[in-house]
């Protein structure tokens, strides 16, 4: 990184420049390796943010807020204006031969109300502590994440490291859907949250891990009960659960993970009821053509309560130039949930494709303004057609997003 007078803030380039000089928190890799909790993704993702120096402290900041209007299909349709998005601080100096870091991420979501807003064939959690949202996404905390880490090289390409949140991400999935590049332009939530990435709000975490090159093995006790009902607070729980996760990068542009988890009593209509969980992913992040990136992922996750084991598989990509992006996202899941049933009933095959774009406008340094929409089919089987009032419910959303980048 250059040298800078650290007797006052200034600020620095936000990607080319500051950006892809500065190592990462966890280890001596490029900060762009880095992605939600501690989770990896390649490190030719995109990483960007508005970023100062003040004395021995780095600054950065990053957000986004949407205003979106949500079109759902069918019987089980509805429609809806909703607030989401995220607001993004970090703060970290050298400490010994490492970095230590402060993080904090903050959502508008639980302005949507206890209802969050339709999505078909979504399911999983509560928000007002009575009854499970189905063909709806559920609003995230208001703090979605208050942590901080610290790191020791061990030589020039391997470190240890300590990560801990209340609430935090603990070490299982992929990154959060809305940190991977392939899909973080769209503003719904992917159908197999459940399955993939559910965690990343968990309140009270601690990993603890190791990074060898472009290897990592990281281990997580953490607080596996979902949020409840109250969206606005911080929670606390016993830290019982447990997962593993083995993250490598072979190449500058690919990004694999796989982990396993055992969950304590995660779902608070289900006292008592244990799960445990396994996945595996893939990431890709290449500019294909001067001025053309393209970002990928595939997916695979699974949830297992008692003799059950239900499957959820993901592919996402997005292309951008200039400032348009496209994006898409093909999901199948099965699912236990969307009829009035307890956990334990049948399991649904059911699917979902996606396809939208988005334009963003320069209207100030660091700041813009994008105008988009997307829209989705969903497939139903046969047996909850009557239910759906269709094998091929539709979906549509439009999208007014600001972001500070």
């Amino acid at each position: 990184m250059p040298a800078m007078d650290h007797s006052q803030m200034g600020q620095m380039p936000t990607e080319h420049g500051g950006h892809a000089a500065m190592k990462g928190a966890l280890g001596p890799y490029r900060i762009a390796r880095e992605a939600s909790g501690t989770a990896w993704q390649p490190d030719t993702s995109e990483h960007t943010g508005v970023m100062m120096m003040s004395g021995d402290w780095t600054l950065m900041a990053h957000g986004v807020l949407s205003l979106a209007y949500d079109h759902q299909s069918g019987r089980r349709g509805d429609d809806k204006a909703f607030l989401s998005g995220m607001a993004m601080g970090m703060a970290r100096r050298p400490l010994g031969d490492g970095v230590l870091q402060f993080r904090a991420s903050l959502s508008p979501d639980p302005l949507m109300g206890k209802s969050g807003y339709p999505l078909l064939l979504a399911s999983g959690e509560t928000a007002n502590g009575v009854n499970r949202l189905v063909d709806r996404q559920h609003p995230h905390d208001f703090f979605m994440e208050l942590s901080a880490s610290v790191s020791q090289n061990l030589g020039p390409k391997s470190s240890v490291f300590l990560y801990g949140g209340l609430p935090g991400e603990p070490a299982f999935g992929p990154p959060a859907f809305m940190h991977r590049e392939a899909i973080m332009d769209s503003p719904e939530a992917p159908i197999s949250h459940h399955w993939l990435d559910s965690t990343h709000i968990s309140f009270g975490v601690v990993t603890a891990g190791i990074v060898l090159d472009r290897m990592k093995l990281e281990v997580s006790r953490f607080n596996a009960r979902e949020p409840d009902q109250h969206r606005w607070n911080i929670e606390t729980g016993p830290i019982d659960s447990t997962a593993i996760r083995l993250s490598w990068n072979p190449t500058r542009e690919l990004a694999f993970q796989a982990s396993w988890g055992h969950f304590k009593d995660p779902e608070q209509l289900e006292p008592g009821v244990d799960q445990k969980r396994w996945s595996a992913s893939l990431l890709y992040a290449r500019e294909v053509v001067p001025g053309w990136k393209l970002a990928a992922t595939l997916a695979w996750g699974r949830k297992s309560v008692e003799h059950h084991h239900d499957d959820a598989y993901v592919a996402e990509v997005s292309v951008k130039h200039a400032d348009w992006t496209v994006f898409g996202r093909g999901e199948m899941t099965e699912n236990r949930e969307l009829r009035d049933v307890d956990e334990h009933g049948p399991a649904y095959r059911v699917g979902k494709a996606s396809l939208g774009a988005v334009r963003d406008f320069r209207v100030a340094d660091h700041w813009s303004i994008g105008v988009g929409g997307l829209f989705a089919v969903n497939f139903v089987p046969k047996a909850l057609k009557p239910l759906y009032g269709s094998g091929r419910p539709t979906g549509a959303m439009g999208f007014v997003r600001l972001k500070l980048d």
